[in-house]
């Protein structure tokens, strides 16, 4: 398409994604009934928290956060719109879990496009879109001194985040296709997320293997019971059978053998 630029249309993706999950940190603040700073601090923790954390490791400048005001102004109008309409009713709430999986695309991979583009490995540049991914959702689950869901025991969540993070990386480093890249990741992000969600799928618990203790023990060599008669009395045998019978003929002796 002629006059296309690709950065507006990143830059569209993620400011998106901001709004999204600043949707979701006002969901959680209604759960816990905060006031209205709750909704700003968790509104801006959950939508603009991966991203932060990604710029600061990447190390290029100022967080585009701090220099971009559209995060801002998303960020505070998804914080405003959940304080005003409560997102808990069973439509909301599907829309908000179609809404976190297509951010989860989005940020996956505008974070390995950004980490590529400044020279990184393919690897790390894959670790840092799942942290631009998830970081805002680990932010906002320990500010209210919940265990990040990304730790376990939930449907998959950045396990999918890898996925799209993955696909980005393919198609800007092999096909050099990344305005086709983005597109996967997102859909592919959000299609996986709700299977995910719908099917329950989760990685393996931990195996619960033992490895036995070695245990060195040295027991004493048992002898025969024909050597211990030899030297005592053993069970079960006479009492007077090893015993010399004294007879006045030795007795005489022994007691000239003294004088």
């Amino acid at each position: 398409m002629a006059g296309f630029d690709p950065d507006v249309w990143f830059r569209a993706v993620d400011v998106a994604a901001v709004a999204a999950n600043g949707l979701l940190g006002g969901a959680v603040a209604r759960a816990f009934r905060f006031d209205v700073v709750g909704f700003l601090m968790l509104a801006v923790a959950s939508g603009m928290g991966g991203g932060l954390i990604r710029d600061v490791l990447l190390n290029t400048g100022f967080p585009v956060a701090l220099t971009d005001s559209a995060y801002w102004v998303a960020a505070l109008a998804s914080a405003g719109l959940a304080y005003a309409i409560d997102l808990g009713g069973k439509f909301a709430d599907r829309a908000l879990l179609v809404i976190d999986f297509v951010g989860m695309g989005c940020w996956a991979a505008t974070g390995t496009l950004k980490s590529l583009g400044v020279g990184l490995h393919w690897f790390p540049s894959i670790i840092l879109g799942v942290v631009t991914a998830v970081g805002g959702g680990v932010i906002r689950d320990v500010m209210v001194n919940r265990i990040p869901s990304i730790f376990g025991g939930n449907s998959l969540y950045a396990t999918i985040a890898f996925v799209g993070a993955t696909e980005m990386a393919i198609f800007i480093q092999v096909l050099h296709m990344p305005n086709v890249g983005m597109a996967v990741a997102i859909i592919s992000c959000g299609v996986l997320g709700l299977l995910s969600r719908w099917r329950n799928w989760q990685l393996p618990a931990p195996v619960n293997l033992t490895v036995p203790r070695p245990q060195f023990r040295f027991k004493p060599r048992r002898r025969g019971r024909r050597v211990l008669a030899n030297e005592t009395w053993a069970p079960g045998d006479p009492l007077t059978e090893n015993l010399e019978i004294i007879t006045p003929e030795k007795l005489q002796e022994y007691r000239n053998g003294k004088s």
